[in-house]
């Protein structure tokens, strides 16, 4: 047998499952709590859960997770400085700590400017003890990699401390996407890694001894190696896994997937199987990075979503993910006490819900709090206490104990009204504390005076519009529409219309999807039969999809790609080589592909064997571009070569025997 082990760990629910690949057979399944203050803990509990104990027959394990897309979205990762060489930014960036420097090339790769060495070595020099990493993205670094490579080096060499280069990411075009894409691996660098050392260390609590391999956001999936090394490409890798896995659990071939996660909810649209790859970049938390992808449509909205109200009364469905009361009170009942302690309904909090609460995870990085931030920080580490409890502790007016600071670094987590909590509240699961839901709940409905029934029946109709929409918007979005319908008065005036509908309204309207929706993930059960029948629409709810993340995981694929690109040179007869490993330039046009094609053969083999491929095959596209003018003689002007290998392969403990083919089709660059 062929038995893979699939791990999925997302924001709240880390999903198991042992899968036989030769049989397609689901073994075994289990869910446990993530447990963010150690990973650890949650993984050893899943196992656990699986009631397995076969593990000497495990060939592999592998990954697939939402902590990478969940830290962008919530704002969460390592704190980085930032080295930008020949040219600032146009856009903000996910960074505190940056510079910008002397250096940059122009588009044939010739050096803009050269690096002052001593200027790059004072600014790495600021960054000591503000910093836990440093990327570096210099101007049009794709075209010519030496200075990122310098800088790279001297910061090893003044700084102990990781180091993440544009050019090693992406060879696309993008100057702030590229810069993007470097700071925000630079901040997975400890997520990731943590993710790894925590699987690691109950596999060989286990005896299992298995490969591990990690999914990335196109579906396919690299080694433990390169995940440490590119954090980044683990983006979206839940909602890939969640289309791998509801494809290999239903025969639906063009369908609506979609995945509800704790944090997130994420959309992707199947065409004959298969959903379109993002050639752009994913876009995640608002932030558009150069990464490959699954065209999926991520969402700040899930079973974990924080329930507030506005200051006009109205109840708002996330973007952020807060603990659920229900679930957090569970293990520490004294919450429910805590509760009963409440600001005055006509006392307006800036900072939090009258329902927060919050609790310790651990310190992650170096920088220094202010005194009220350590006083929090050492009353949380004797468990969880309301914002309320906090503020008379502290003899501090609530409206200036902002603990959002320390929430966006992960050393405390938010406690709050979800989802969860209304199906709590209402009684359709009640695997918590459900007392603790029934005071949060009674809490928001006091403040917008309501009764708790009210309350419930508003915020579960809210939560079913946000889910609709969701689905509208993507489909808008696949269409290739720039258009975003809450942006819209007139889009939203329609779809409230027929969404949530007013017993007195005067006329009707209805949206139909000529798709399925196939749903995947452990709340999907409890809202989609709801959105399903407003969005006039088939739901598939296939067996395991609580757990299909797990599932797609176990039953991927590797895909290497490796790109250059030939240009002229700035002699005539002259070429020039762009590739994320040099700038050569050549004589001839023949050399210059000749040596090109062996190089970026021989590189995407290597990082197919690097991404954990036992046997692979080499797919070439070289793509000659012209252009016909009738300017000179022979009518045809060479713009450029581009050059595309793909290494497909298996997953190293898959078996010999087994010989079916798959075919890949390439996208040209």
């Amino acid at each position: 047998m062929s038995l893979v082990l699939g791990i999925d760990t997302g924001g709240t629910y880390t999903d198991g499952v042992i899968v036989d690949l030769q049989s397609k057979q689901i073994l075994n399944k289990a869910k446990a709590l993530t447990t963010r203050e150690d990973l650890s803990i949650g993984i050893r509990n899943c196992i656990n859960n699986l009631k397995y104990e076969d593990f000497q027959n495990i060939s592999a394990v592998s990954l697939s997770t939402t902590l990478a897309t969940n830290a962008i979205v919530e704002g969460r990762g390592c704190e980085v400085g930032l080295l930008m060489l020949g040219h600032d930014v146009n856009g903000t960036l996910p960074v505190k700590h940056y510079s910008v420097l002397p250096g940059g090339n122009d588009i044939k790769g010739r050096h803009l400017a050269e690096l002052d060495m001593e200027q790059t070595r004072q600014a790495i020099c600021e960054l000591k003890g503000k910093v836990d990493a440093v990327a570096v993205s210099g101007y049009l670094s794709v075209r010519n990699p030496e200075q990122e490579v310098a800088v790279m080096n001297m910061v090893h060499e003044t700084l102990d401390l990781p180091v993440v280069c544009a050019h090693q990411l992406t060879t696309s075009l993008g100057f702030y996407e590229r810069t993007i894409t470097a700071i925000l691996n630079a901040q997975l660098l400890p997520i990731i890694a943590d993710l790894l050392t925590s699987v690691e260390k109950v596999l060989v609590e286990k005896g299992i001894k298995a490969p591990i391999m990690v999914v990335k956001g196109d579906g396919c999936m690299m080694s433990e190696t390169l995940a440490r090394e590119k954090p980044i490409e683990t983006i979206l890798s839940g909602p890939a896994s969640s289309i791998i896995g509801g494809t290999f659990l239903t025969d639906t071939d063009n369908a609506l997937v979609f995945d509800m996660g704790g944090t997130t909810t994420d959309i992707a649209i199947l065409k004959n199987g298969v959903p379109r790859i993002n050639q752009e970049g994913a876009t995640v938390g608002g932030w558009l990075t150069r990464v490959q992808a699954a065209q999926i449509y991520t969402y700040g909205l899930g079973g974990d979503s924080y329930i507030q109200l506005t200051p006009e009364g109205k109840i708002q469905v996330g973007p952020q993910r807060v603990w659920p009361l229900s679930v957090v009170a569970h293990q520490y009942p004294r919450l429910v006490d805590e509760l009963n302690m409440k600001f005055e309904v006509n006392y307006n909090l800036m900072f939090a819900q009258a329902t927060d609460c919050f609790m310790f995870l651990k310190r992650t990085t170096n920088e220094e709090f202010n005194e009220l931030e350590e006083e929090v920080i050492r009353i949380l580490q004797d468990g969880p206490r309301s914002y309320y409890y906090l503020t008379q502790r502290l003899e501090v007016d609530p409206n200036l104990l902002n603990l959002q600071h320390l929430v966006n670094l992960g050393v405390i987590a938010r406690i709050s009204v979800t989802p969860t909590d209304i199906l709590h509240a209402k009684g359709i699961y009640t695997q918590w504390n459900r007392e603790a839901a029934v005071k949060g709940v009674g809490i928001l409905a006091h403040r917008m005076g309501k009764n708790p029934d009210e309350f419930i029946e508003l915020a579960a109709k809210q939560i079913v519009f946000e889910l609709c929409y969701t689905c509208l918007q993507s489909m808008v979005s696949c269409e290739g529409k720039d258009i975003r319908l809450k942006n819209d008065p007139t889009a939203m005036y329609f779809l409230e219309k027929a969404l949530s509908p007013d017993e007195g309204q005067g006329f009707a309207c209805a949206y139909k999807i000529k798709i399925p929706i196939v749903g995947i993930g452990a709340p999907v059960r409890a809202w989609l039969p709801q959105v399903a029948e407003k969005l006039n629409t088939k739901l598939i709810l296939p067996e395991y999809a609580e757990v299909a993340n797990a599932v797609g995981a176990a039953t991927g694929k590797i895909m290497e790609t490796v790109k250059a690109l030939i240009k002229p040179g700035e002699k005539d007869g002259t070429y020039l080589m762009h590739a994320p490993w040099e700038r050569k330039l050549f004589e001839g046009l023949d050399e210059a592909v000749s040596y090109a094609l062996e190089e970026t053969k021989r590189r995407a083999a290597l990082e197919a064997e690097k991404a954990g491929a036992k046997e692979f095959e080499l797919v070439v596209n070289c793509d000659h571009v012209y252009t016909h003018t009738g300017m000179i003689e022979n009518g045809d002007v060479y713009i450029e070569t581009r050059i595309e290998v793909t290494a497909v392969g298996r997953p190293e403990w898959e078996r010999q025997e087994a010989k079916e083919k798959f075919f890949v089709d390439l996208v040209e660059c």
